[in-house]
């Protein structure tokens, strides 16, 4: 296994422990996500993916362990400058009812701010939506549209770390083309840091530059995303093999 010390460090989970009443979800995590890269997160269903992704932008708290971003201890962080820091998008787009241009404003207005016309405009343009959907309402946007909108109005706050939670899994192909073209894009043009998880293991190995595997709350194999071709743990092969089966 090829560890990723040695490369700047954008987050990092020291023994991180995570349980409801029910359930121990996250089981002594250790490892490191690289700096400016992407890097994919991949298991089968109820592994625990999306509640360490919860841990990472704070909307939970690890039982025990620590979870440092950018070298400093994520309880240090207020929740504002966490948000703005580590930018979160989800599978199913969630819009406030109203134009392209309301949605894009919200994580500003939520700070007392304004967007100003020019930005919006730019960043729709950045993830190839046409400037002139400003006004458009979100409710006639297609679901491709509304996740690159969702991806846009995310980097509003200009985040460092892009937490992307299953954003193409209901998309058909070509508008999952694109948004893996346009995060791709983002992290060569702002060298944002992204964590992608994805039950698509042909995108994991299309798009990132490492790769996690969690099983059970634990983290199996971690390393350069070629392990996914040849994974050197038996739990990992058997897992690898019945998703190409």
């Amino acid at each position: 296994m090829r560890k990723l010390t040695s490369k700047p460090v954008a987050i990092e989970l020291r023994q991180v422990h995570y349980s409801t009443d029910e359930l121990h979800i996250i089981k002594g995590i250790t490892g490191n996500f690289p700096e400016g890269k992407i890097t994919t997160l991949v298991g089968p269903s109820g592994a625990g993916k999306s509640t360490l992704f919860k841990l990472i932008n704070g909307l939970r708290s690890p039982n025990s362990g620590e979870i440092i971003i950018h070298g400093k201890i994520i309880d240090d962080y207020n929740p504002v400058e966490l948000r703005r820091h580590v930018g979160l998008a989800l599978q199913h787009a969630p819009m406030i009812p109203g134009s392209v241009f309301k949605n894009l404003a919200l994580p500003l207005d939520l700070q007392g701010k304004t967007l100003s016309e020019d930005t919006a405009k730019e960043l729709l343009t950045l993830v190839g939506l046409e400037e002139n959907m400003l006004n458009r309402k979100t409710k006639d946007l297609s679901g491709g549209q509304k996740q690159k909108l969702s991806i846009a109005r995310t980097l509003v706050n200009r985040p460092k770390i892009l937490l992307l939670d299953e954003i193409t899994s209901s998309l058909d192909r070509v508008s999952q083309q694109e948004i893996e073209e346009l995060i791709e894009r983002i992290n060569q043009k702002y060298g944002t840091t992204i964590i992608w998880i994805t039950h698509n293991l042909e995108q994991a190995l299309n798009i990132g530059h490492y790769t996690w595997v969690l099983m059970a709350g634990e983290l199996i194999q971690e390393g350069p995303t070629e392990i996914l071709k040849n994974p050197t743990n038996d739990t990992v092969k058997h897992f690898v093999k019945g998703e190409h089966t």
